[in-house]
């Protein structure tokens, strides 16, 4: 078995990191067995590169190695290119094509981006896991594969679990080996180890001395969150190479290539927006229904006093303002009164707020505000000639109100 630091400069790994370490280890270990194994961590960490040292270190070496990026393959034809598919089973499906659970037969498979799997395709890669049986797209054949998986996520599966958005069994199947790559915020001895190595790199590319940092900009460095990681922290590298005439960078030369440390993913920034929206939506509603309740027992209190007193003059008034509240608009001392004319008094109520009402008038008149709004609204119609502008007039409400009204009623 190889050691560390030969798989280290191998794989040119570059880091003394215990956690690098350990992951590393653990892969090592890890790789002559078929044990299904799930690689974890931020993206641009680096996680590539543990399926790679599992694959080569096993008795598989000599087969195939196939890494697959499961976020890039659109959800229609992933399951075509990872199980295969016969001719004619879809359109566009001109002949039958092998998947790659069937060309890496006896290899390695890397799944990359795990976790953006459709549900659809990771019950057929439940299958894989389970008894190593899979069927094409547009097959009843069962066929086998013997593959060794390898699966590597960034996400938080747990989440991702309660969500509803990864299989809960299809998880512990990958998991059953899992191995944790550290974020380069906390490898801070190895940051400048790495931007050696890159700046090394991009000088020979391009032909020119290597960058170095001053002091300073190694603390500036190594102080920063880098939210990319490695990735990041290589095209910093590049860029630098490329732009700088001086080849010695100092602090304030380095903060200008450097984000500020408030930046986040996009995918943080997406989960606090959504967040925030439905905050400030559930708060409207609130508002909403409260604003509700206050004007029906505005109207209970308005019906109460009509039955009570029988002050129609101020019931009038208070019914005007209410409906002006509602509605947000003017009505007139015409529209008021037909809206108070439909109320009628019940000889027993209670002295709650809870209080029935039963007819007291003949059969044939009804106690609906809506049917006698709608009497009257044709009525006017009817006089005016269909001139809705004069019977909106004549009604005491705003032709838009009438036209509205007359939509709403289809009259």
């Amino acid at each position: 078995m190889e050691s560390l630091q030969a798989i280290k400069q191998r794989f040119e790994i570059i880091g003394n990191d215990p956690h690098l370490n350990r992951a590393i280890e653990k892969a090592i270990r890890v790789a002559p067995t078929d044990i299904s194994v799930l690689v974890t961590g931020e993206s641009g960490v680096g996680k590539e590169n543990i399926p790679k040292i599992i694959h080569h270190l096993s008795h598989r070496k000599h087969a195939k190695y196939i890494a697959v990026n499961c976020g890039a393959i659109p959800e229609g034809t992933i399951d075509s290119e990872l199980f295969g598919h016969e001719k004619g089973s879809f359109t566009g499906a001109t002949a039958a094509r092998s998947g790659y659970f069937e060309v890496a037969d006896g290899g390695t498979i890397f799944l990359d981006e795990v976790g953006e799997l459709p549900l659809t395709t990771q019950v057929r890669l439940l299958r894989v896991l389970e008894n190593g049986e899979f069927i094409k797209v547009g097959s009843s054949q069962v066929q086998k594969t013997n593959v060794r998986i390898v699966a590597a996520t960034n996400l938080n599966m747990q989440q991702a679990i309660n969500k509803g958005k990864f299989r809960e069994d299809l998880y512990y199947r990958l998991s059953t080996i899992e191995i944790n790559l550290p974020p380069l915020r906390e490898r801070v001895g190895d940051i400048h180890l790495l931007f050696r190595k890159f700046a090394s790199d991009f000088a020979q590319k391009y032909k020119m001395p290597p960058v170095k940092l001053s002091d300073n900009a190694v603390k500036v460095l190594e102080n920063y969150g880098f939210p990319g990681n490695i990735r990041q922290l290589r095209n910093i590298a590049e860029e630098i190479s490329v732009v700088e005439e001086n080849r010695l960078i100092s602090s304030d030369r380095l903060l200008q290539y450097l984000p500020s440390k408030g930046t986040n993913l996009p995918s943080v920034i997406e989960s606090k927006k959504s967040s925030s929206e439905f905050s400030s939506e559930r708060e409207i509603m609130y508002k909403i229904l409260f604003d509700m309740r206050n004007d029906i027992n505005d109207l209970k209190k308005l019906t109460l006093d009509l039955m009570q007193t029988g002050n129609t003059e101020k019931v009038n008034e208070e019914s005007k303002k209410l409906i002006q509240k509602i509605y947000k608009e003017d009505v007139s001392d015409a529209e008021t009164e037909n809206q108070v004319e439909v109320v009628r008094i019940n000889e027993k109520y209670k002295e709650s707020d809870d209080y029935d009402f039963e007819e007291t008038i003949d059969a044939d008149e009804s106690l609906s505000i809506q049917d006698k709004e709608i009497e009257l609204i044709k009525k006017s119609l009817d006089r005016n000639k269909g001139k809705r502008k004069l019977a909106a007039k004549e009604l005491g409400i705003s032709e838009r109100t009438l036209y509205r009204k007359i939509k709403h009623y289809d009259l």
